[in-house]
């Protein structure tokens, strides 16, 4: 990228792209197309603005924000949004505040948390449609079978991330070394970067301990799983007020 509003021009083609991919007149067909081409564009961008700042650290600074989410299944999509921060590059830190909210603080570079903030408000709204969408077996615990859909939703949404963020990082290198590009590596730079974001989240959490494990009881895993290979990985940017309607 080599002019100032390069990245708003590729993340408008990113939004472009998941607009064909929501349109209820694609295809299915089509529509996987749109999403996949998305998600290669939002790992590029990531890469791009990585090596970037390697040459001028100004234009991309590490930072940290806190998105709370509310009920209902505040917890799951506290877990979701964790995983889409860690997917893309950031640490995060699951939090409960006194009066029982969720939110996660999350770590990172500012591309990054930019993307994440795309990316989880858009997951978000289509979570919540998927999940009353889908039917809930006869005698079995709604709030139960909803858990297990959104596990299985937010697990199938980070591999996809993280496949699209490894083949990304892979062709930059590639290319680079075709191009004979000096400087430090696309490995490098990410594990860099990896280790400074590390870096802010112990100083704010010097004594921060392990996430319990959950055990789910509803059988909705498997539909969550087919849901999240389906989503489009991003969507347009939502007001703060939509995000609220979403309890998000």
């Amino acid at each position: 990228m080599t002019t100032t509003d390069a990245p708003e021009k590729m993340l408008a083609r990113i939004r472009a792209l998941l607009t064909k991919a929501e349109d209820p007149a694609a295809t299915p067909e089509e529509a996987e197309t749109y999403t996949a081409k998305a998600a290669e564009l939002m790992a590029k961008y990531g890469v791009d603005r990585a090596m970037l700042a390697a040459a001028d650290p100004t234009s991309d600074t590490p930072g940290d924000r806190i998105i709370t989410v509310q009920a209902p299944y505040a917890l799951d999509k506290q877990r979701l949004l964790s995983q889409v921060g860690m997917a893309l590059g950031c640490k995060t830190v699951l939090k409960r505040g006194w009066d029982g909210r969720y939110s996660v603080h999350l770590f990172g570079y500012a591309s990054d948390l930019e993307r994440v903030d795309m990316l989880f408000t858009s997951l978000l709204l289509q979570a919540v449609n998927g999940m009353t969408q889908t039917w809930v077996p006869y005698g079995e615990s709604a709030a139960a079978f909803r858990r297990s859909w959104l596990a299985g939703f937010a697990a199938m949404i980070a591999r996809r991330l993280q496949q699209a963020e490894q083949r990304a990082a892979a062709n930059a290198a590639q290319e680079r070394e075709q191009t004979g590009t000096g400087g430090p590596s696309v490995a490098l730079v990410l594990a860099d970067r990896a280790t400074v974001v590390q870096r802010k989240l112990e100083e704010a959490y010097p004594k921060l301990g392990k996430a319990r494990h959950r055990k789910l009881s509803g059988s909705g895993y498997r539909d969550g799983v087919e849901a999240g290979r389906r989503a489009d990985l991003g969507g347009p940017r939502v007001g703060n007020g939509r995000r609220a309607a979403l309890g998000g």
